[in-house]
């Protein structure tokens, strides 16, 4: 999220109301998660076992719950809840705005779109030409929608991260101050639930072809051209590349990179990063022919077994 004025490292500090180290003008530009952060993008981290990464991420101001040798070009923030303040600077950049009709009157509508009843267009919306929008669509503040999309009915656009800090006494959320793209030429079947990122965006590439049924978690990229069937579950920062597959009921751990032509065959389960144009199947996933070798073995077993007594 790029704040739309340049602060300073000062500037953020009385927001928060923290100590720092660095240069009182210090430019900061916005703020992200680690695995998107960009030069003069504030990150933060809370746990030793991360500071080495954040320290040497892109970001060049660290939110940091202790006193560290600050790197050199970048600036420190020192916090003693970053999780809280990471928030309270989210609330402050990007505060929720309530709606006050069922099509913000701030939204931007292309030429020959269509937008059934009973539709929602939140804030800042921007949605392209030759688009048609089903009823019961709910689409959140900030989204982008490209040219010759069409979204069934009762899909979700921009709902929160599934994101929380397990504290002693709760679950704290961390907010979500991201959006999600639909670039052009998608198709989103029916009960779709694209959740927006904390920080940046969510997006789904050109080309790319939802069935009815499939959640898609915060801050995933989906490449151009690739099918998901219905009832897929992808999780929040996973990258898939162009001309993936996904048949029905798949499950997507985070973090991971599904490579470009991947096919995953239904009800299969990845938790790992996958290999170009291979194809997986069981759960764990692992590559098809071998998992269907290993049920051909496992079918075999009473037979070796009779054969033994």
């Amino acid at each position: 999220m790029k704040f739309s004025i340049p602060q300073t490292l000062e500037d953020v500090a009385k927001i928060i109301n923290c100590d720092y180290i660095g240069n009182a003008e210090f430019p900061v530009l916005g703020m992200n998660e680690i695995h998107v952060v960009q030069s003069g993008d504030i990150v933060f981290v809370d746990h030793p076992k991360y500071y080495d990464k954040a320290l040497a991420s892109a970001a060049t101001i660290v939110l940091i719950n202790k006193k560290v040798d600050c790197p050199e070009g970048k600036a420190l923030l020192i916090s003693n809840d970053p999780f809280r303040d990471f928030n309270i600077l989210t609330q402050h950049f990007r505060p929720f705005v309530s709606a006050a009709s069922t099509i913000s009157d701030s939204a931007i509508i292309g030429e020959n779109t269509i937008i059934q009843p009973n539709v929602f267009v939140g804030n800042n919306v921007i949605i392209g030409n030759d688009c048609v929008i089903h009823s019961n669509v709910s689409i959140y503040d900030n989204t982008v929608i490209g040219n010759n999309v069409t979204i069934h009915a009762g899909t979700v656009l921009g709902a929160d991260a599934f994101y929380y800090k397990n504290r002693p006494e709760k679950f704290d959320k961390l907010l979500s101050g991201g959006n999600v793209v639909i670039e052009d030429n998608v198709d989103i079947g029916a009960l779709c639930t694209i959740d927006k990122g904390v920080s940046a965006s969510t997006r789904i590439g050109e080309g790319t072809k939802l069935d009815n049924q499939v959640h898609i978690g915060h801050d995933t990229v989906l490449g151009k051209r690739c099918l998901v069937a219905s009832q897929v579950g992808i999780s929040g920062c996973v990258i898939v590349e162009d001309q993936v597959t996904l048949w029905g009921q798949v499950g997507v751990k985070s973090d991971i990179t599904i490579a470009k032509g991947t096919e995953i065959y239904a009800q299969s389960g990845l938790g790992h990063s996958t290999i170009e144009n291979k194809v997986y199947f069981g759960s764990p996933a692992i590559e098809a022919r071998a998992k269907f070798r290993e049920m051909a073995y496992i079918k075999k077993l009473p037979e070796i077994i009779k054969k033994q007594k």
